[in-house]
């Protein structure tokens, strides 16, 4: 093999990838004093913390929320320059007996009705429901973290709800949260998930999704991120790039998708990766004012909303944009039966919805079955560290905060000379 050419100055850490972990660690890493080089292959930051722009539309890279009280979020980003519109808190179920909504009585004590015996839950799922709910939102997040693991579905059974309100709205429901519609993800991702949602705020940012890497970008020295950038292999040194030069560097953190991570890290065992296609429709009339998540308890889809009943801005011409999440990749009969759903579900004829954009994501999130790990070891081998949402759990939190401990682990190691 030929020697990789010298590709000038060397850096204190090379980190391969700029989505949410390769962020947080590259800004750790500058403030604490490092000469840092960020490489990302695509042509902008984020991974897959996107937005497009589609005929006058602002839509996102498959549909996304930002919740409010992320720990890492509430220490890393500016939220009045995201300028957030929220979400009404709560779900809207289309049922076979209609429309039901599932809310927060502490948020919207008005919109309680279907939480009423016999409409959406039983009288005993209430009092279950108020006893998981109480104990997730007050409990301290080390406490959930150290708690019994198994399944969502057992969580749920052991909290005393009846597989009747299960397979009505938590089933449909966190499908659309753990892409995924057995209910099998880890019982304590769960539980911190639940209680995430009880404790914030899901938002949409004005410019989309992608405008939480950018501002992350931002704060970084000048030079550090470079885009367009693609790391074809780690060598002992550094890495080497297509065209053959090498960046030294005394440590290299990977923190790309599992798939490109388990290339450069052989050996590395990675989760599989769920996949989610988004829709998105333009019509002249929305078909719901409210900006609040559908859902359907036959899961036909995994969730639905109008995007500009959330942030009018994302249309440019007054027109509605519907954003609608389906697992895996449809193909056209599948696409035609989600949209004859969808009139079903917000009761309108959807013959006229002008498909805008469709995005397909594979990877849009790991594969947490439990009982499953909430976080894995950065270091990886001498020299070498590993971060990303598939080193943790999979949302922008875990993403966060396993970048923060591939700087504290790189920094730890530099400082006692262990590379």
């Amino acid at each position: 093999m030929e020697k990789p050419r010298d590709g000038g100055a060397r850096h204190d850490v090379v980190v391969v990838g700029a989505g949410a972990a390769g962020l947080a660690c590259a800004g750790d890493l500058c403030a604490a004093g490092l000469r840092v080089a960020l490489l990302e292959a695509g042509d902008t930051v984020g991974g897959r913390m996107r937005t497009d722009r589609v005929a006058g539309f602002t839509a996102d890279r498959g549909f996304q929320v930002f919740n409010t009280s992320y720990p890492q979020v509430k220490r890393r980003v500016d939220l009045r320059a995201l300028r957030l519109r929220p979400f009404t808190p709560g779900v809207l179920v289309h049922t076979e007996r209609g429309r039901r909504r599932f809310t927060d009585p502490l948020r919207r004590p008005a919109d309680v009705r279907d939480l009423l015996p016999g409409r959406l839950a039983s009288g005993r799922d209430l009092l279950a429901l108020l006893a998981l709910s109480g104990r997730d939102a007050l409990a301290p997040a080390a406490v959930l973290r150290r708690g019994a693991d198994g399944t969502a579905r057992e969580a749920l059974a052991a909290a005393g709800v009846s597989p009747r309100l299960v397979e009505t709205f938590f089933r449909p429901f966190l499908s659309g949260v753990f892409l995924e519609d057995r209910l099998e993800t880890s019982a304590r991702f769960f539980h911190l998930v639940w209680r995430s949602m009880l404790r914030g705020t899901l938002c949409l940012p004005a410019e989309g999704i992608g405008a939480v890497p950018a501002q992350l970008a931002a704060r970084l020295p000048p030079g550090v991120a470079r885009t367009g950038t693609v790391v074809s292999a780690l060598t002992p040194g550094g890495v080497v790039l297509p065209d053959g030069r090498e960046l030294r560097s005394r440590a290299v953190v990977v923190a790309t998708g599992q798939r490109v991570a388990a290339e450069l890290l052989p050996g590395l065992r990675v989760p599989d990766g769920r996949t989610v296609t988004t829709l998105y429709h333009a019509t002249a009339r929305p078909p719901l004012d409210e900006p609040v998540l559908l859902v359907d308890s036959r899961r036909r889809f995994l969730n639905s909303c109008v995007l500009t009943a959330v942030q009018p801005g994302f249309s440019s011409d007054g027109r509605a944009l519907v954003s609608t999440s389906v697992l895996g990749s449809p193909g056209p009969a599948d696409t035609a039966a989600v949209l004859a759903a969808l009139g079903e579900a917000y009761g309108t004829d959807t013959g006229d919805w002008e498909p805008v954009h469709r995005v397909t994501v594979p990877d849009a999130l790991p594969a947490m079955p439990g009982p499953a790990p909430l976080s894995r070891t950065a270091r990886w081998a001498h020299g070498r560290y590993v971060c990303g949402d598939h080193r943790a759990t999979g949302s922008l939190q875990g993403a966060l905060a396993s970048g923060t401990r591939a700087a504290r682990t790189v920094l730890e190691d530099l400082r006692a000379g262990a590379v």
